[in-house]
């Protein structure tokens, strides 16, 4: 089974009544490639794993090498790691489909073509990354529909699930904010002269190339404030994007999003938007997430989708997480039936949580999903 053909807007509707109801998100996906060794302390984050361009080799240089001589050592070295990234995100990916997600999210998040060329890489090179984000996704669903087939459950303790089931993947596409890389994305600040035109033209191209990637859905997470949710509704339609689309909002209060803006009058905009068939949060805290589900539910009819952060505070001065600020997966897992109870339909985790949060919501949401599956 390859890409889901359901079409907008009966996608959702169709995936959820497939899943039981309920349908169960991947997580962090930065942690996870951190773990297998990846130095994402860059301004592309983990879409730094991305990356292939040899031409900037020789464009850096290596000083002391003979030109020639280093610059091919460069390409073998170069070419070494760049494997190694894309595995590492394709692992990543198939960790959390063995733990049993049924969405995964693509390495895109961070991944802009004004973010790509400011590194240096020439406009087609950047789109063809964007591409690859999805790609790699398509890639290791495939892989897992091929161990289900060949998977051989020999009576031994082995945790992974491999289940041949839908699979959704999502096309992340963060904020403008994420671009800046200066954690603006946790207080959705851009200034009095952003308009929403410059947010429409910025994200453009690059909402254009992901539909069109083969992925099921687009992700618009971590929407800081009511201006980008606007420009991303209005793009959905101008350009006449042919694949459905979420926005995931995140509040540092429980009330409003980070900005301060209303969080009842941006879900009103998902709410309006067609091309939109699922609102919700992520990246919030776990605490405030039940009373946000009950706000969202009188401003929208769709189904909700949440994935909360660790409930750790994370330091955008620093540009990393404040360790022991969280919940354990044990805490974090003991939120999500009161969450389905009123209103999630969608329920993963975002950063800091791991493919053992992931496989505790799976198993926590079985009973409940397998008891909705045989009633319909």
């Amino acid at each position: 089974m390859g890409h889901v053909d359901l079409q907008p807007p009966s996608l959702m509707s169709d995936f959820l009544s497939k899943t039981g109801g309920v349908a169960v998100l991947d997580g962090g996906l930065a942690t996870e490639l951190e773990r297998h060794g990846a130095d994402l302390n860059d301004p592309l984050w983990s879409a730094k794993c991305l990356v292939s361009s040899p031409h900037l080799i020789r464009a850096f240089g290596m000083g002391g090498w003979s030109s020639d001589v280093g610059y091919k050592l460069q390409l073998i070295v170069w070419a070494n790691w760049q494997r190694m990234s894309i595995k590492a995100i394709e692992q990543v990916h198939l960790d959390y489909l063995e733990a049993g997600a049924d969405i995964i999210i693509t390495a895109s998040y961070q991944a802009t073509i004004q973010g790509f060329e400011a590194k240096g890489y020439p406009r087609e090179e950047s789109e063809a990354l964007l591409r690859k984000s999805v790609e790699i996704a398509c890639e290791a669903r495939k892989i897992y529909y091929d161990r289900c087939v060949e998977f051989v459950c020999d009576g031994s303790e082995d945790e992974r699930i491999v289940k041949h089931r839908p699979i959704l993947v999502a096309a992340s596409v963060g904020s403008y904010g994420a671009y800046l890389a200066d954690g603006s994305e946790y207080s959705g600040i851009y200034g009095d002269e952003m308009t929403l035109e410059t947010l429409k033209d910025f994200h453009r191209r690059r909402v254009q190339i992901l539909a069109d990637s083969g992925a099921d859905i687009i992700a618009f997470e971590t929407v800081p404030n009511k201006l980008e949710a606007q420009a991303y509704a209005e793009l959905l339609d101008e350009e006449n994007i042919q694949i459905p689309a979420w926005f995931s909002f995140n509040s540092k209060d429980g009330v409003h999003v980070v900005s301060g803006d209303s969080l009842l009058e941006c879900v009103s905009i998902a709410e309006s938007c067609k091309k939109v068939v699922s609102v919700g949060i992520n990246c919030t805290p776990p605490r405030f997430i039940h009373g946000l589900i009950v706000s969202m539910k009188k401003v929208t009819t769709k189904p909700i989708v949440i994935y909360p952060n660790s409930g750790e505070s994370y330091d955008p001065h620093r540009k990393e997480w404040v360790q022991k600020t969280g919940v354990s997966d044990e805490d974090f897992v003991s939120y999500v039936n009161k969450w389905c109870e009123v209103g999630a339909s969608l329920v993963g985790g975002c950063c800091r949580t791991t493919p053992n949060t992931i496989r505790a919501i799976y198993r926590t949401l079985s009973d409940k999903r397998s008891a909705t599956a045989s009633l319909s």
